[in-house]
């Protein structure tokens, strides 16, 4: 179950022309097939969550799940770095977002392939060493790249530079589980910059 935990919090990382970087908040629904031996889909659903809300502003973003054990991540563009937040501490575990967690070996876009919310979407496929990860985006939900250029993790830059907006899909497969994503509403709202600060007094360690 660790190896599906290290992978989720890899992977977390979510009608009108917004023109400029989105800024506002997307919901998805998250769905798991297991390919662990003893762990069913409904123990991953149930510690990850099937609801998550992503907020993002300029170059920081937020994601809050409904899950028992994954709570929240937050990066801080400043920084370059993750915070994640579970249910079993009130430490909070800090990531180093240049970090590469699973080379891109090859991509491939394919357009107009569904869509979703009433976007026409296209489709990404980055075929990595350890995965294959499927991206469904619209350019109406533009974002500007060079704002997450030193974010590596999770390929978070790889998909962007490619698509240069927010996915409103996404299929992670792995040799862990098969995870998918979709969204199921889009606002855009500007957001104050409280959503993106660290709960005061807040203890950290670095995830190693």
């Amino acid at each position: 179950m660790k190896k599906v935990i290290v992978f989720f919090l890899m992977v977390l990382i979510a009608g009108t022309s917004f023109g400029q970087s989105f800024e506002g908040k997307i919901v998805y629904k998250n769905t798991y097939k297991s390919k662990i031996p003893n762990v069913t889909d409904e123990q991953i659903t149930t510690m990850m969550g099937s609801k998550q809300e992503y907020f993002i502003k300029n170059g920081d973003y937020k994601s809050i799940l409904n899950g028992s054990y994954i709570q929240w991540q937050l990066y801080l563009n400043k920084e370059n770095k993750l915070y994640n937040k579970t249910s079993d501490t009130e430490v909070i575990t800090t990531v180093d977002a240049s970090t590469i967690t699973d080379e891109v070996l090859k991509s491939e876009i394919n357009k107009g392939v569904t869509e979703i919310l009433g976007y026409k979407c296209d489709e990404l496929i980055l075929t990595c060493k350890n995965s294959v990860q499927k991206y469904y985006f619209n350019a109406k939900l533009s974002v500007d790249p060079k704002l997450f250029a030193n974010h590596k993790y999770g390929n978070w830059y790889d998909f962007l530079c490619k698509s240069n907006a927010l996915p409103l899909k996404w299929i992670i497969d792995s040799k862990q589980l098969t995870m998918e994503c979709v969204a199921t509403e889009v606002k855009q709202i500007k957001l104050d910059n409280t959503v993106f600060q660290l709960p005061a007094n807040t203890a950290t360690k670095e995830n190693n």
